[in-house]
């Protein structure tokens, strides 16, 4: 079984739904308020743990009501959560989501996601020594980070970084983690006046560019190729990134070639969107490999 250890985020996501979003000094009524786990963290946490993989989450929550939603939530999607440390006194991290036009909105409240330390990293280290990959995004402070990098490529411990929220990055960050996953506007800030192509160039098979609907892009031998997504009716994109990522992580770690791994992960972040919530769409492994069969049909 595919062990990944998965340090970030753990939130609660308020999600608004809307038929439009308002204007500055607008009030419009909305239609629907729905409460659910999320953090970008946790999200790909739970991800890994339907695909199929052993996953242990290390971040933080506040110890609130939102923090034991966390972690029974994580304990119901087979995360362990012996690592998910309770701090006193603190609130849990919220994302504040608006729903509306068939794309999201989101602002999001750190809480303890922001009190994520390197002590945090050290008492955990013995499962994220003994992980076959470990996933960072960029919702807990970015020493802790630069901690985390330096130490797995001390150890020869392969990386997945997830840089968003974008936030601009030491350079040798993306010269010491195994993968890199931005979207297109991440990409750009990341390399400020290059090109998809130039960028996607410099990082052969190690930059793997989200484009939405146009599928994913990422260079090798000298050429860029893109790997096409699937089309489905799109209820909500909340998550989906995390779900590629995932997806892409386990199907990597199981040995499968870049290609399908992409077209995993694409079959994945498909399937997300077709259901409401960051985590309530995400699939089950059997649920990807009926849809990559399907297709084969």
């Amino acid at each position: 079984m595919v062990k990944i250890a998965v340090i970030g985020s753990c939130s609660i996501d308020l999600t608004v739904e809307a038929g439009k979003r308002p204007a500055a000094g607008e009030t419009i009524i909305g239609s629907r308020l729905i409460v659910s786990p999320g953090g970008k963290g946790a999200n790909q946490a739970v991800a890994s743990a339907r695909l199929g993989a052993q996953v242990h989450m290390i971040g933080c929550v506040g110890d609130d009501a939102y923090g034991t939603m966390i972690i029974n939530n994580l304990k119901t999607n087979n995360v362990n959560t012996g690592y998910v440390s309770v701090l006193p006194g603190q609130n849990s991290g919220t994302a504040h989501i608006t729903l509306a036009e068939g794309d999201n909105s989101i602002i999001v409240i750190k809480g303890a996601n922001d009190l994520v330390m390197p002590k945090h990293i050290d008492t955990a280290w013995n499962v994220i020594a003994a992980a076959d990959l470990v996933m960072l995004q960029h919702e807990i402070p970015l020493p802790t980070i630069d901690y985390i990098i330096g130490k797995c490529a001390a150890a020869g411990i392969s990386v997945l970084l997830n840089p968003a929220p974008v936030q601009p990055v030491p350079s040798e960050w993306l010269d010491k983690v195994t993968y890199v996953t931005p979207n297109e506007h991440e990409a750009e800030a990341l390399y400020p006046g290059k090109t998809s192509e130039e960028i996607l160039l410099m990082q052969e098979e190690r930059f793997f560019m989200t484009l939405g609907k146009a599928g994913v892009a990422y260079a090798k031998n000298g050429k860029v190729h893109t790997v096409p997504a699937f089309v489905v009716n799109a209820q909500d994109t909340t998550g989906a990134g995390d779900t590629f990522n995932s997806a892409f992580a386990v199907a990597r770690c199981e040995g499968r070639s870049l290609d399908d791994s992409i077209r995993f992960a694409n079959a994945a972040a498909a399937l997300s969107v077709q259901k409401l919530g960051a985590q309530g769409g995400m699939p089950y492994l059997k649920d990807v490999e009926r849809m990559l069969g399907e297709c084969k049909k």
